[in-house]
């Protein structure tokens, strides 16, 4: 699962949303380093549908302008647990991986220099 799919799911998670919605949504929920475009976001969209973890909700015209919700299927929330889930077992393994290099002797800890932005656990840029 992509970055950008992961955290679009996440923004449905709790209710559905419109396009707009999603964006701002997706920037909150990542700190502002996930920032989907127009284009990329349409494009996820249309894949989750494709793959069924996601249904349009309804649609409304609002300042003349429709907008579609979308929100996530059964398959979708149950895709979001285990994309999480694999995450959060990455996440304790590198945890674990870093305790024991720093513990192992002759280890010298060295600065890590991160990288300002990148593809995450999920993979993918956005």
């Amino acid at each position: 699962m992509t970055q950008a799919a992961f955290f679009v799911l996440t923004a449905l998670a709790d209710q559905p949303r419109h396009g707009y919605g999603i964006l701002r949504e997706v920037e909150d929920l990542s700190d502002g380093a996930v920032q989907l475009r127009v284009g990329t976001l349409y494009g996820v969209l249309d894949r989750l549908t494709a793959d069924g973890l996601i249904v349009l909700d309804r649609e409304e015209v609002h300042e003349g302008r429709l907008r579609r919700y979308y929100r996530l299927t059964d398959e979708g929330m149950q895709a979001l647990e285990a994309e999480a889930e694999r995450m959060a077992a990455g996440a304790s393994a590198a945890k674990e991986r870093i305790a024991e290099g720093r513990r192992a002797p002759g280890a010298v800890a060295k600065p890590v220099a991160r990288p300002a932005a990148g593809p995450g656990l999920a993979g993918g840029l956005a």
